[in-house]
């Protein structure tokens, strides 16, 4: 069984930066998958970023066009843990991000494809 606990989040102004983390209790950490997806109030939840685990290309990672050049996924095997570190924040980042793991290959932006999902934390940009 996997789980995985977000932190980090909170209120931040535009142009200012926030560090999520998600720890997980997994003896095979260093093969999950890691993603990050966010969803924002009426939307649907959507591909943040993602780092691909060993066995998959381990460390190749991944982002959605929106936030390339300013968000930065990164993986600590020894701490089984996740990072997300979002710089340049804008008021559209505003949304419940949430941290994703699976062992399986796939579409790697497919919200359905991941079996293990932590309970979110909450990222608000103000203008």
């Amino acid at each position: 069984q996997v789980q995985l606990v977000e932190s980090g989040g909170g209120l931040v102004q535009a142009g200012g930066s926030l560090r999520l983390s998600c720890a997980a209790s997994a003896r095979m950490f260093s093969s999950l998958s890691l993603a990050w997806f966010r969803q924002a109030p009426g939307k649907e939840r959507e591909f943040v970023a993602v780092i691909r685990g060993i066995g998959a290309s381990g460390d190749t990672t991944y982002y959605a066009d929106s936030v390339k050049g300013r968000f930065t996924i990164s993986r600590d095997n020894l701490k089984n843990t996740v990072y997300l570190q979002m710089n340049s924040l804008k008021p559209e980042d505003t949304a419940v991000y949430y941290c994703a793991g699976r062992l399986v290959r796939g579409t790697w932006s497919a919200v359905a494809e991941y079996p293990y999902w932590g309970q979110g934390t909450q990222v608000t940009v103000s203008s």
